[in-house]
Order: C-alpha cells, then structure tokens, then sequence
C-alpha cells in the first residue's frame, strides 16, 4: 500500500474524499491535537472550513500547530488540559465557548498506554491508563452533553478507541479502558438521543503516527502479522473517517464503532510486547510435530 505522507506539507496536499466546506461555521474540538490522528484530524477540519480547538497535555506540541494554523490564516484555540481532571475539561470548554461558541463536534482522540506483561502492570499503572483513556474520555464527551442539552441543541461525538475485539496482549489496561469507551458510548448514544445528539467509535489497528517507536524491537518485528494488508494506517486515513462519522452524512449513524485495522480483526495476530516462545512459529511447529 501506498503511505501517505504525514508531514505538514503532506496534510496539506493530503487526498480529501470529503466535500469542500464541508464544516463551514461548525466548531470542532479535538482532544489529543498536538500530534497523530488529532493534528490529522484538526488539520482536516481546518481545510473543511470549520473553526478549530485543539487540546493536550504537552504545550510544545501545541504551540507547534497553532504556528502552523496561524501561518495558513484557519483560526484556532490551542489549550492545555489534562482531561482526567474535571475542572480542567469545564475550563476547556468554558474558553473554546468563549472564543468560537459551544462546539458543534467533539473528537475524543486523547489517550495513552505503554506496553507491558500482564501480570506486571502495577495498580499505579492500571490507574493511570484507565484514568486517561477512559475517565478522560468519559468527562469530555459528558461535559459536552450537559451543555449541548442545557442549550437545547444537538452535538456529534466521536471517540478514538482501538480495535481490541480480541484482546490487545501487551497493553491489557488499554484494552480494558478503550472497551469501556465503546460501551459507554453505545449506552450515552441511547440516553442522549431524544437531544439529537451523536456519539460513534473510531477504532483504529496499528496507526504510524510516530508513536509505535515506544515499542519494543522485538514486538515491531511482528507487526507485519497485525492484518492481511501487512501493513499500518496513517494518521490522515482515520482523519477522514472521523470527518465522516462527525458529518451529516452520518446522521442516521449512532452507537456504532468502525474498526479500521487493515482486516485485522478478520485475520492477523498483534503483540505489542515481545511473541511469547509459546506462541511463536517454532513452538507451532514443534506441536504440529508431536501430534
């Protein structure tokens, strides 16, 4: 398959199967904006013409893309937030209503994990991943709510998870809070609905957005295996779903996740720690030998 590029430069001119001014006068609030699939993804709002607010945790990244935003003359709010903390998303929220008015859409793409046995994950650790990617997204998508309701007006969420349906060995806290998201998403979607307000799942396979590096040498050797493609999405490929599920295209589109993982989930067998002997070819082999 054909990368795309995921400089600057390559957003920019970057293939949009979306409709020009598809966002114009929406605003759109992007968790995680600094980097990845959320700079992808603001970077294609920008260019759809809607009024953009990024946040994130680390303000170098930030400031890089508001440099950028300010250079192409596309309005932009970048703040940083940490959204495991509830005032901290009421403060987010209060600025982005403050400067473009209460956001039209939410994309949910914050979140981390690093990889790990499971047996050796700490408490300290399990908290924290779930803290971020569940609790954080969970805060975000349910401030939003209360203020789309209390305007009496609709709003479209759409939360980032990862294709786990079989697990994610290497990342078990992971795997636990992004299932969480998905079923919280498919209970608020119901409750939310007589608001008019949206909330769908993206759940991306292995994605090259500059973060697969924290992985060990030995699980990136395997990564071939993730999916009959053999091969990782781009940040901009997640972008454009994202653009869809946010649109009026998808309005009748409500509780659903999209995996888009390369047929991962049909085929393919992910470690993000080092294979197990017991899982590796030559155990197979061995196995096959002796029955």
């Amino acid at each position: 398959m054909t990368a795309l590029p995921v400089s600057e430069a390559g957003l920019d001119d970057a293939p949009m199967t979306l409709a020009d001014g598809l966002f114009r006068d929406r605003v759109v609030l992007v968790s995680g904006g600094g980097s990845g699939i959320g700079k992808a993804t603001a970077w294609m709002m920008a260019r759809l013409g809607a009024k953009v607010a990024i946040c994130g945790r680390t303000a170098e990244r930030l400031l890089g893309v508001e440099t950028a935003f300010r250079d192409r003359g596309w309005p932009l709010l970048a703040q940083t937030c940490d959204i495991r903390d509830e005032q901290a998303v009421e403060s987010l929220f209060d600025a982005v209503e403050a400067r473009f008015g209460l956001p039209n859409i939410l994309v949910n793409n914050a979140g981390g994990q690093f990889a790990l046995a499971a047996d050796k994950i700490t408490p300290k650790g399990w908290r924290a991943v779930i803290e971020t990617n569940l609790t954080g997204t969970w805060l975000m998508m349910q401030t939003a709510a209360q203020r789309w309701i209390a305007a009496s007006r609709g709003g479209v969420v759409v939360n980032v998870t990862a294709a786990n349906e079989r697990g994610m060995p290497g990342i078990a806290h992971s795997s636990a809070a992004r299932a969480g998201v998905v079923n919280a998403s498919r209970t608020a979607a119901v409750e939310w609905a007589p608001y008019g307000i949206r909330i769908n799942c993206l759940a991306p396979g292995l994605v090259d957005s500059g973060g697969l590096s924290v992985y060990p040498p030995e699980a990136r050797a395997g990564f071939h295996r993730a999916n009959p493609q053999r091969s990782v999405g781009h940040p901009w490929d997640m972008a454009q779903i994202i653009g869809f599920l946010a649109s009026d295209s998808a309005r009748y589109v409500t509780g659903a996740t999209l995996t888009a993982d390369g047929g991962g989930a049909l085929w393919g067998d992910l470690w993000t720690i080092e294979r197990p002997v017991f899982f590796s070819d030559t155990q197979q082999e061995a196995a096959d030998h002796v029955s």
